[in-house]
């Protein structure tokens, strides 16, 4: 028998065990008036599992063999209660009292009691979560520019994590971390409540889309050990959970914000609960001109959660998502253009647009065995387009109108299927968990080249007629299939101790059917060659990923913890064909593998710290990247660079101040914060030269951030600091060259430091607020972009300026 065929066993004997029995205690939750309460969130203390109420309000606890149990109980607007009760109880009640009356600062003080909350739980709903580096960032409690989802603020909390900042409004977001490319959040899967939002899991992994901050209740992100459970990126999972609907009939939410450089935005929400329906839906619109020429934007964004309780035990959920958006593009710059006047731009005819549908259908059940069963549904129907002129020259101004522009057009249409089943049980007279899902892709997607039209608006139709000489540049269809079986089981050796092994496997075929052509014109335009090449490409594979978890909590709010788990990322789209001047591919480039691994310490003192604390390391094989090459001209070559690593510490460390000295002070709330990561990395072998020995690009030796909240009865306000050390753009650690004025795609990103403050002020239904962001006013970048949307040096924003005020009926 085969290891992978012992340990299948292994799980389907633990699948069908039903012999050891178990305890339930069923309660219910009310208000004052007795009306039950659903979505409280209910915090299991001793066992560190939490739930949540369905819509009568009820929900069970497991209390194995411990004589009491510690419970902490929830819901926004409501007195945060602790309550210890005895195992033997069976059906037991619990009265939230309101708190709408309180200042904001009052609230926000009753929130700071779930510190732990703000790590999962070792179980939540149909996922396991035990011995994974995960962190929630919960919104309601961030001072911030959330109009446009800046996200330096909203993610200053989660360690380690790099940001390429855009001067868009927060239309997209790009973060990574441990020497992954920040690029449009390509190396996490992104989902948005619990379903893939990108353009194609495997073959197109960016998100063109990300849920608005406004709109959120919750962000989670789990690190690379997410890999077993939702795909094989080595980043992790990034999940937008948006808000839960209100238990009010109706009530309305609108948002309305202005800022620096005629930004304006509008979010608008409207969410209830009637008997067994709920909903939570809404709108949201910006423009803005951005802080450089040829930068202005346009959104429109709509959502819409609709949910059925048919019994206590079964609900179907349904959402909608509708995303567009225009945004002109001001292009990269050289080193020289950038410390001349980082605000300029020589592309006005450079534009992009997007445009997404995301739809997802699921079901929940609970059965009677302690067992929970998820089915999602989901799919995509999106495309995005870009059209400009894009020399990778980028000091040579655009030739204006009357001239070509490069077009390419990407069309998206996913669908997928996912189920779970988690299977509560008792082991060695603990509580273990057993989870086995699957989860089905399929995708057939198009991507088009060709020449733009030779005017300067958004025209995005291929101009065939005008440029006959450059049709078909190229023209595919990208057919993938994905099959995935997974399962993670906890095993409770003792009330402190668990272990939680897991495994994957992945049936991936990827496909690219079309063709592509080759033209060199000589010095007078006139073509010498031209030939249209056909491909057929088709690359069919499976494997196994493995991984395992440890979680050791000595005592109630602190615990040890560490994973180990087999990482693997295909092939994108991007990865195996040109797309951009002045780039070329190899020809034999394959797949990345890999591994992720976290040892840690996390957890609380007291009610005053709440702290993460870790080491890392990513082992990365086969790593693609990008390097300047003269093959026979400049050009930037992309290929399976070597094998590199990247490890370090990180550290977050949160202390409620007002806790600590000024405890009877209840309308006054004051807490700190750091959140720092030291990383190393290295090439240890490569076939390319001059690249062994080489750092990793992308990882800055030096993440800070750090900051302070601070408030009195409705009054909030937030001030942070961030500093970034520098980091090389390229495996062959490329060194800046100030006075270069052609290029500014290779070289460093210079370390820079940025500070933000943030204040809210809160009366009756009316909420105001108000930031500077950048308020040194300091001139940086982070990123240097090899095409879209430079080539070149994207500038990120100067001092800017903003403004809400939000109204709730």
């Amino acid at each position: 028998m085969t290891p992978l065929m012992a340990y299948s066993l292994l799980f389907f004997i633990l699948f069908s065990l039903n012999c050891f029995a178990q305890n339930t205690i069923s309660g219910f939750v009310t208000n004052s008036k007795g009306h039950k309460l659903a979505a409280v969130v209910v915090f299991n203390k001793t066992l560190g599992t939490k739930s949540t109420t369905d819509a009568n309000g009820e929900f069970q606890i497991n209390t194995e063999n411990n004589a009491t149990i510690a419970l902490a109980f929830f819901k926004e607007n409501y007195m945060f209660l602790e309550r210890t009760i005895s195992a033997s109880d069976k059906i037991i009640h619990i009265e939230l009292e309101r708190i709408t009356s309180l200042s904001e600062v009052v609230i926000n003080i009753q929130n700071d009691k779930l510190f732990a909350l703000r790590k999962m739980s070792d179980i939540e709903g149909t996922a396991i979560y035990a011995g994974k580096k995960t962190e929630v960032i919960s919104i309601s409690k961030l001072t911030a520019n959330k109009a446009t989802n800046n996200a330096r603020q909203i993610y200053a909390q989660v360690p380690g994590l790099t940001i390429n900042e855009s001067t868009d409004g927060g239309l997209q977001l790009s973060i990574g971390g441990r020497g992954l490319d920040p690029n449009r959040t390509s190396n996490f899967n992104t989902r948005q409540n619990d379903y893939d939002i990108s353009a194609d899991v495997l073959g197109y992994p960016e998100s063109y889309y990300a849920t608005p901050t406004e709109a959120l209740g919750e962000i989670q992100l789990i690190r690379g050990a997410a890999s077993l459970q939702y795909g094989t990126q080595f980043g992790g999972l990034v999940n937008f959970k948006t808000k839960a609907p209100s238990t009010k009939p109706f009530e309305l939410t609108t948002r309305n914000t202005l800022g620096s450089y005629n930004l304006y935005t509008n979010f608008t929400s409207l969410s209830g609960t009637n008997g067994k329906f709920s909903y939570y839906s809404f709108v949201n619109y910006k423009k803005g001109d951005g802080f450089r020429p040829n930068s202005e934007f346009e959104s429109k964004n709509y959502f819409a959660n609709l949910n059925y309780q048919f019994t206590e035990k079964t609900s179907l959920h349904f959402d909608y998502t509708y995303f567009n958006y225009l945004a002109h593009q001001a292009g990269g710059l050289t080193d020289v253009m950038f410390n001349q006047n980082p605000q300029q731009s020589n592309r006005s005819r450079n534009w992009f647009a997007v445009n997404w549908n995301l739809f997802a259908l699921r079901l929940n059940h609970k059965f009677e065995n302690n067992a929970d069963f998820s089915l999602q549904l989901f799919g995509l129907d999106a495309s995005r387009k870009a059209v400009g002129f894009r020399s990778n020259r980028v000091s040579i101004p655009d030739p204006g109108v009357g001239t070509e522009r490069d077009l390419i057009v990407g069309e998206f249409v996913n669908w997928g299927a996912e189920t779970r089943y988690l299977k509560r049980y008792s082991f060695m007279d603990n509580s273990s968990a057993f989870l086995i899902g699957a989860k089905y892709y399929q995708s057939k997607n198009k991507a088009t080249q060709g020449p733009g039209s030779s005017s300067d608006n958004a025209n995005f139709s291929m101009a065939y007629d005008e440029f006959p000489l450059y049709a078909n540049q190229s023209n595919y269809t990208y057919p993938n299939l994905n099959f995935a079986f997974f399962g993670e089981n906890i095993f409770k050796i003792s009330n402190k101790f668990s272990i939680t092994p897991g495994f994957r496997f992945e049936k991936i075929k990827t496909q690219a059917i079309g063709s592509y052509r080759e033209i060199i014109f000589d010095l007078a335009g006139n073509s010498i060659f031209d030939k249209t090449i056909d491909e057929n490409e088709i690359k069919d594979r499976h494997f196994v990923l493995l991984g395992i978890g440890l979680s050791y909590k000595p005592q109630n709010g602190m615990e040890f913890y560490g994973n180990v788990s087999q990482n693997y990322r295909s092939v994108t789209f991007n990865d195996i064909r040109a797309a951009t001047p002045g780039q070329v591919i190899a020809n034999d480039i394959t797949d990345e593998k890999g591994f992720t691994s976290d040892i840690g310490i996390r957890g609380q003192i007291g009610s005053k710290v709440n702290f993460d604390a870790s080491i890392y390391g990513l082992y990365y094989d086969a790593k693609i990247g990008e390097y300047p090459v003269a093959i026979p001209s400049y050009a930037r070559y992309r290929d399976n660079i070597g094998t590199a690593v990247t490890y370090g510490f990180e550290l977050m460390l949160d202390w409620s101040i007002n806790k600590t000295f000024f405890q009877d002070k209840e309308n006054f709330v004051w807490n700190w914060y750091t959140n720092t990561a030291f990383t190393n990395s290295e090439y240890l072998k490569s076939d390319a030269q001059n690249i062994k020995g080489n750092k990793v690009e992308f990882v800055p030796f030096i993440n800070f951030k750090t900051g302070t909240g601070i408030g009195y009865k409705n009054f909030m306000s937030s001030i942070q600091l961030t500093y970034v050390s520098s980091q090389y753009t390229d495996a062959t650690n490329s060194r800046t060259d100030p006075n270069d004025n052609t290029y500014g795609i290779f070289g460093q990103i210079p370390s820079y430091y940025v500070a933000d403050i943030s204040t809210s002020y809160k009366w009756k239904n009316f909420k105001l607020e108000a930031g500077i962001t950048n308020f040194t006013n300091n001139n940086y970048f982070t990123r240097r972009a090899t095409g879209y949307p430079g080539p070149g040096i994207i500038p990120s924003d100067n001092r800017t300026f903003y403004t809400t005020l939000e109204f709730v009926f």
